[in-house]
């Protein structure tokens, strides 16, 4: 029976590729494991930052639309981006480290018995640190070896994501009936939803806004969230029950470094369900990931043509700091 082993990555929009890699990889630590092209939009950067290896669940991906305006934050959309990190301690690391490279953070707070740290990045996209003091479930990823953060306050993984809707009712029933989460735990206008008693490595949380207005996708929002499911034969699997409970959806997907399918819940948030593998390594080494433009097979014909039209920038294997 297909099922969901938790967070596989999130993508979101960025005003700059280049900016986004000092950001990502300079100030949060994270690994550029993969310099690639949107493969439905080839004349764009595709971004993905992870640990060390290039983990599932640990992945976060940019696309950068050039000429794009700064989209505005409304209901239905993936609202704020979670971070795993060791301890409580790490978020006193963070909250320092803020300060010193002047990046906008809220203080330290509580949110479902776990201590968090909000922070935003130029496009002002919204973060969070999760502390993994009390954790369990989905273990941590193995944070990057050429990190300019040092390793035991070091990102480990994706955590909780905060998505708002007008529609609770419904998203409650595809997360449960549907996805199989389990409702954890309730908070005011937040619902905690957890998957295969994975964690902060696998939650959600649906707040129940009656926001105004949609918000307008663009730079500085999140374009998709992925849940992992192990191979192939599983998402198939998936393809069917979402075929059967009559969503808007993609069918099967081949994005050659894993396998997808993409789907609505409901109005405005795009939800993926992606197999572990094969892998970001797949077609190059882990010294050279991330240094070039690397393209699937599919597009290496194209290559002359996309690389025209990119800007290149130097992703080097540097400690920026």
């Amino acid at each position: 029976m297909a099922k969901l082993l938790g967070l596989h990555h999130l993508t979101a929009i960025t005003s700059s590729s280049p900016k986004m890699f000092d950001f990502m990889s300079g100030v949060l630590g994270l690994h550029l494991i993969k310099k690639t092209v949107n493969q439905d939009d080839i004349r764009t950067y595709h971004l993905y930052f992870t640990d060390d290896r290039g983990s599932a669940g640990t992945d976060i991906t940019f696309f950068d639309f050039p000429n794009l305006f700064q989209g505005t934050k409304g209901r239905n959309s993936i609202d704020r981006i979670g971070f795993r990190v060791p301890n409580d301690a790490a978020l006193d690391y963070w909250q320092q480290r803020f300060t010193e490279h002047q990046i906008e953070h809220e203080p330290i707070e509580t949110e479902f018995g776990a201590k968090t740290l909000r922070f935003y990045d130029f496009d002002h996209e919204r973060y969070q640190l999760i502390s993994d003091e009390t954790n369990h479930g989905v273990p941590a990823g193995t944070p990057y070896l050429n990190s300019p953060v040092p390793t035991q306050f070091a990102i480990s993984g994706l955590g909780p994501m905060r998505i708002t809707v007008n529609y609770a009712a419904k998203m409650d029933d595809v997360l449960i009936n549907l996805l199989g989460f389990e409702k954890v735990a309730t908070d005011g206008n937040q619902t905690l939803y957890e998957v295969d008693n994975g964690g902060h490595g696998a939650q959600v949380i649906i707040a129940d806004e009656q926001l105004p207005e949609d918000e307008i996708q663009a730079y500085g929002t999140v374009h998709h969230l992925a849940f992992r499911t192990p191979d192939e034969a599983d998402l198939r699997e998936w393809i069917e029950k979402i075929k059967a409970a009559h969503l808007a959806q993609s069918g099967f997907v081949d994005r050659f470094y894993f396998k997808s399918e993409y789907f609505r819940p409901g109005r405005g948030v795009l939800f993926e369900i992606a197999t572990d593998g094969p892998g970001f390594l797949v077609d190059e080494t882990y010294e050279e990931a991330g240094v070039h433009l690397e393209l699937p097979p599919f597009l290496e014909a194209q290559r002359a043509d996309i690389e025209a039209h990119l800007v290149p920038f130097n992703t080097d294997k540097k400690a920026i700091d």
